[in-house]
């Protein structure tokens, strides 16, 4: 069940957990935002309250120039940090025109199997205006580079543990291993079960 506080604290604790933050520019010259799916509370902030913030603190910041967005999915839950296929429909219809124009790419970190089928099935018809076009999955951090200015934006530790183990556990990449943490280099046991993710969208 979620758990609303007053609309002025939902602001703060956005703004306050840099979920959303105008950051460096890739190499093609164009503004940053980063967005942090894991930190976005979305158990307390409502859909209402985060497209005003949008409204007030971030879409003015980027209005007249072309721009490229940074979408880190890494450890993203439903139940805590996702709220949802219709609320994000919703967040991207309240985009100005002006400001949807002006996007030109996602960098999408860490995507997974999950959020990439999901994309491929709905995305094309959930994501009007040629943005489904426009995202550039990127499975490890030191490949975002190719595309960014690695001195220009702040990647948080937690994603470059992630990468981490990946190289361990490759599988993960496509949910094909349990994600829980584990001692590397412990003995395996043997089971006829596979270990899936039970992430929804990861």
């Amino acid at each position: 069940m979620l758990s609303r506080i007053p609309e002025s604290d939902q602001l703060q604790l956005i703004d306050k957990l840099h979920v959303f933050k105008i950051q460096g520019r890739d190499k093609c010259g164009r503004k940053i935002l980063r967005i942090l799916g894991k930190l976005f509370p979305a158990r307390v902030v409502s859909v209402d309250v985060l497209k005003k913030y949008l409204e007030e603190k971030i879409f003015p910041e980027l209005e007249g120039k072309p721009f490229a967005v940074v979408y880190v999915h890494t450890d993203v839950e439903k139940c805590e940090s996702f709220p949802g296929i219709s609320a994000l429909r919703s967040i991207y219809d309240a985009i100005p025109i002006n400001v949807r124009q002006n996007l030109e790419t996602v960098y999408f970190v860490h995507p997974g199997l999950q959020a990439r089928i999901f994309l491929a099935t709905f995305g094309r018809f959930m994501l009007a205006g040629g943005l489904y076009g426009k995202l550039r999955y990127v499975r490890r951090v030191d490949y975002l580079w190719d595309h960014i200015r690695r001195n220009e934006i702040q990647i948080p530790d937690f994603v470059y543990n992630h990468d981490e183990d990946l190289e361990y556990r490759p599988m993960m990449d496509y949910n094909l291993e349990s994600d829980h943490p584990r001692v590397y280099g412990a003995p395996e046991v043997d089971s006829p079960v596979a270990m899936y993710s039970m992430r929804c969208i990861s």
